[in-house]
């Protein structure tokens, strides 16, 4: 009787330990998702303060996203390679480092740097706290509630970060939307020491040089040929030596992956049929939520004049519906349906959230022609978040859990840079051609032009609804898993004793 006891005593503090262990990887998916946006309503008062000029303000966004993309896959490798626990400190020390750093620039220059040094650091962190989580979880029903909260992390942290950096810059400033992440960090890195499980070093381990060099000069190619489309154009030389550079670098690194003795990414993650679909499910799914994020900041600042803290505060609904889908719906029936079921219906939902915004004019109103479409797609982003993050790291051999959240996040990322561009081009020739066919005389300018530009948002956020559509399209046909509750085949492997 004692020993049952004791023994329920250690599960039990077992158990929370491993929630709590949770709270801190949480901390640090949120630092680095709302990290991508935060800045976004700040970049108007830094580009005043450092001299910024208009072509070169977008680095601020492009320097992070590119070193986050490009390199993902070397960290997702990293975590495998000395340890998820490791990596993932290391992960929080350099982040908070390059938020100091960028917060104390005192030129443009420093502030570039400090944001790509922020996204180098944050492509070792994301796959390290992913796979960390992967392997904690191996439970069903536990693993179901924790990929809920940490879907709904994923899935909201953008419109947090609206939300915050309204609130930094216009109580304090700009910096301390760098400065936040340093205590948030310092957190996480006690919480981490304390509580996460440590994975052994694999003896022998070896990183794939040549792979490195391909993969990730594919990946940082075709995410900066996005980033250089919106200002310069699809046509334009340098934006289609990117992509041809891209993708002759990544047909490379397929090749090499198939004959090096430890690839940087096993083929055999993405020739799975269901983590294949979840990749692509999640990367259109991204490129849709960048039709809402984008051109509803736009929208609600400069069409309808709101104050950067007021255009924080609209998305509050999208984010409560977000974690509302991910923890009260999906991980509650992911261990009883399959993922699909989720998701096909998510991205109809998250679609129709779009069509409604489709709708909007100069004069709309927040309530009645906003909020209903900011509650539909926070509910299919939630629907759809967790069971992708779920089925796409379910499975997977500890060795290759790092490499394959890696993989997820590059979906993510290359995602969003697809989106902010082909997006952003499609609502400008738009609104240039209706401003163009409107505009009969200087009188009508005033008119015609905040017309044209939300025509263009409109016309943006058609083909960002049926990129959701096609998401589900991709979910209902390639994800074809069942509950993961039916049995322990679909279960993360045990960590090997060492």
């Amino acid at each position: 009787m004692t020993v049952t006891r004791t023994g329920e005593a250690t599960s039990e503090r077992t158990g929370r330990r491993r929630w709590w262990g949770l709270v801190v990887i949480a901390l640090a998916q949120l630092m680095v998702v709302l990290d991508a946006t935060i800045v976004n309503i700040a970049l108007p008062s830094a580009q005043r303060d450092l001299h910024m000029s208009d072509g070169n303000r977008q680095w601020v966004i492009t320097a992070y996203t590119l070193a986050f993309g490009g390199l993902l896959l070397l960290g997702g490798r990293i975590a495998d390679l000395v340890g998820r626990k490791r990596t993932f400190v290391i992960g929080l020390v350099g982040f908070a480092g390059a938020s100091a750093l960028g917060g104390a620039a005192m030129s443009s220059g420093m502030l570039f740097g400090a944001r790509a040094l922020q996204g180098a650091f944050a492509a070792v962190l994301a796959p390290s706290a992913l796979s960390l989580l992967t392997t904690t979880f191996t439970d069903p029903r536990e693993r179901g509630k924790a990929f809920g909260i940490y879907g709904a992390l994923a899935g909201s942290g953008s419109a947090i970060g609206f939300i915050v950096g309204g609130l930094l810059t216009e109580y304090l400033n700009w910096r301390w939307c760098l400065y936040v992440n340093v205590p948030i960090a310092v957190v996480a890195v006690l919480g981490a020491l304390a509580l996460l499980p440590d994975s052994p070093r694999r003896a022998g381990a070896r990183l794939d040089v040549p792979g490195v060099l391909l993969g990730c000069g594919g990946l940082v190619a075709i995410v900066y040929g996005f980033s250089e489309a919106e200002p310069r154009g699809w046509t334009d030389p340098l934006v289609l030596t990117l992509f041809a550079g891209g993708v002759v670098l990544l047909a490379g690194f397929v090749w090499r992956q198939t004959r090096a003795p430890v690839p940087l990414l096993p083929l055999h993650i993405i020739r799975d049929r269901n983590r294949a679909g979840c990749f692509l499910t999640m990367l259109l799914a991204v490129i849709g939520m960048f039709g809402l994020f984008l051109f509803l900041t736009y929208y609600l600042q400069g069409i309808l004049g709101y104050s950067p803290l007021r255009t924080g505060l609209a998305f509050l609904p999208l984010t409560a519906a977000i974690i509302v889908g991910s923890t009260q719906i999906s991980a509650r029936l992911l261990q009883r349906v399959a993922p699909r079921m989720l998701m096909v219906p998510g991205m109809v939902l998250a679609a129709s959230g779009l069509v409604i915004l489709t709708h909007i004019t100069v004069a709309s109103e927040y309530t009645t022609e906003i909020l209903p479409a900011l509650l539909l797609m926070g509910l299919g982003m939630g629907l759809t978040f967790m069971p992708v993050f779920a089925t796409a790291t379910a499975g997977v051999a500890p060795q290759d859990s790092g490499v394959t959240s890696a993989t997820v996040n590059t979906s993510q990322q290359v995602g969003g840079s697809i989106g902010t561009a082909l997006l952003n081009t499609i609502a400008t020739t738009s609104s240039a051609a209706y401003i163009t066919a409107h505009l009969s005389g200087p009188a009508d300018r005033a008119r015609v032009v905040p017309e044209g530009v939300v025509h263009g948002y409109t016309v943006a956020i058609w083909w960002a609804a049926g990129v959701m559509l096609l998401a589900g399209l991709v979910a209902g046909l390639m994800v074809t898993a069942g509950p993961p509750g039916r049995g322990a085949a679909d279960a993360v492997l045990p960590e090997p004793v060492a």
